[in-house]
């Protein structure tokens, strides 16, 4: 069993602090995407270019959110690497 706060990235499977990674959330009850903020389901992914662009490719994000994820979404991901 991890330790309390440890996720899990949805591209690499590395598990770490939750702080290391970008926390996409789908916020109640708008369903709207936000990075880093809001309450809601929560996908989490490393901070690398590779990470987010195999999340993007897989539709990852999109799956574990359980929504569509705007590209827009990856294109502030990958500028904060």
């Amino acid at each position: 069993m991890p330790p309390k706060n440890y996720r899990r990235c949805v591209s690499c499977g590395l598990l770490a602090p939750k702080n290391y990674f970008y926390q996409v959330v789908r916020n109640f009850p708008h369903h709207q995407i936000t990075i880093n903020e809001g309450m809601g389901r929560s996908a989490y992914v490393c901070p690398t270019l590779e990470c987010i662009t195999i999340a993007q490719k897989k539709k990852r994000l999109g799956r574990t959110l359980r929504t569509s994820v705007d590209p827009e979404i990856y294109d502030q991901l990958k500028s904060r690497c």
